[in-house]
């Protein structure tokens, strides 16, 4: 049997309805994010990266901006498994990220890092470097994106989660306040909590 992983060791299936990880899921072609809004001790989103046949997983307390001055904090959390980009619902509130789990945005993206050489480097690689470059292709917010690892000082450890100045930036939107609402269901968050209670 193969070793449980620090996300299922999180987690009672019996309880929760989050996926428990097919292990035979194969990668993408085309590699895929999903940011969900997730409603747990304190609303934070979750900024998920599929690298090496995993979802590398951020908590970003703010959301992402589409504003390049704009430095947003990102915590790392465990691994998931790449079919935790479909789940939409409720966590039980005595379970681990007990709260409503909603899929904020999803898309595919494409790796930009490149050495100095202008040689493509390992998506993989770069997450172990510290910095990644990639260009989301999303439902709510597009373009590059930078995620940098703090080596020092009292943050050290986490990543901030950067927009790069293209022409997806836009300093006079703000869509973490102004969109409130699934991209695959389409409901808010009180209405994906509501279809919970009333399934129970």
């Amino acid at each position: 049997m193969a070793k449980e992983s620090d996300y299922q060791k999180k987690r009672d299936f019996s309880k929760t309805k989050e996926p428990q990880g097919d292990t035979t899921q194969k990668s993408n072609e085309q590699p895929m994010f999903v940011i969900q809004k997730h409603d747990a001790t304190n609303l934070h989103y979750d900024f998920r990266l599929e690298i090496d046949g995993t979802l590398k997983s951020w908590s970003v307390p703010k959301g992402p901006s589409t504003d390049p001055s704009v430095k947003r904090m990102a915590i790392p959390t465990e691994d998931h498994p790449l079919d935790y980009a479909k789940f939409e619902g409720t966590i039980p509130k005595d379970q681990y990220g007990g709260g409503t789990v909603m899929i904020w945005d999803r898309g595919t993206f494409k790796n930009i890092k490149t050495d100095d050489e202008d040689n493509a480097i390992d998506l993989k690689k770069s997450f172990e470097m510290g910095t990644i470059e990639v260009y989301l292709k999303g439902e709510k917010i597009s373009g590059g994106y930078a995620l940098v690892k703090m080596k020092s000082g009292n943050m050290k450890g986490n990543w901030l989660l950067i927009k790069m100045d293209d022409d997806q930036a836009d300093a006079r939107r703000n869509p973490v306040s102004t969109e409130n609402k699934s991209v695959v269901s389409g409901k808010t968050m009180k209405q994906i909590a509501a279809d919970d209670t009333e399934e129970k």
